[in-house]
């Protein structure tokens, strides 16, 4: 199976547009013969904590939200990283993943918050996994990724490829990126698919270079850090 990871440069708190940016991105992978695409963290409206915090309009209501019909549209598989409403009075930071018919498949709220985001966000209690294509997925949210005992309880579960919708920094986001994505493929035995921002993203510029490596850590593609756009490899 081939799988894209994809860098955007979000407009900050503009659902539509980004959703649209998302979705080209999309269908370029396509194009590329991709059955499955990855985004970054909080994609459709940027890292842009004080406005998902002033504005609850921001949150996608559910996995049948309208405003993600140019995605679940988009004839391929998704797995796209929202602020998501819950039952309480925050918003959830979760992966919405749709089959290439547009079905919702799972949902996956971020389980460790970083810093900041323990006032503004509701923290998810349990792990992602679905099912594509007879190849078993897990699903991390950035800060997630530098917890061993998320990825090691999905390669006990029979996963065999992890997906990671993050968003590092230039500075010491670089060598953060660098460190522990090729580190979970190699002590975990897995594929790793980073997707992650280019360019301003709330209070920090991400350094782009969404990823895939294999399992042992050797890198099969990688994005520069200067342009919008999905890599895409063959995992399983």
């Amino acid at each position: 199976m081939k799988i894209a990871a994809a860098q955007l440069t979000c407009v900050p708190a503009d659902v539509p547009a980004n959703t649209a940016l998302a979705a080209a991105l999309a269908g370029r992978a396509r194009e590329q013969g991709a059955e499955l695409v990855v985004f970054p963290e909080l994609a459709l409206t940027g890292y842009e904590l004080e406005a998902l915090t002033a504005d609850p309009g921001l949150w996608i209501a559910d996995a049948d939200d309208p405003r993600l019909d140019p995605l679940r549209s988009a004839g391929i598989a998704t797995a796209v990283n929202v602020a998501l409403r819950t039952g309480g009075p925050r918003p959830a930071i979760a992966t919405l993943v749709y089959g290439a018919d547009g079905a919702h498949v799972t949902t996956y709220a971020k389980r460790h918050l970083f810093r900041h985001e323990q006032g503004v966000f509701a923290a998810g209690d349990t792990d992602g996994r679905f099912e594509l294509g007879g190849i078993r997925f897990s699903l991390g949210v950035c800060y997630d990724n530098h917890f061993p005992a998320l990825t090691g309880r999905a390669a006990a579960d029979g996963c065999r490829v992890h997906l990671a919708s993050s968003l590092y920094g230039t500075g010491e986001g670089i060598g953060e990126r660098a460190t522990v994505y090729p580190g979970i493929a190699r002590e975990q035995g897995l594929y790793v698919v980073l997707a992650n921002h280019v360019g301003p993203a709330g209070p920090w510029t991400g350094c782009g270079r969404a990823a895939v490596w294999a399992p042992g850590g050797a890198p099969l593609a990688e994005a520069d850090d200067r342009t919008p756009s999905v890599v895409t490899a063959d995992v399983g």
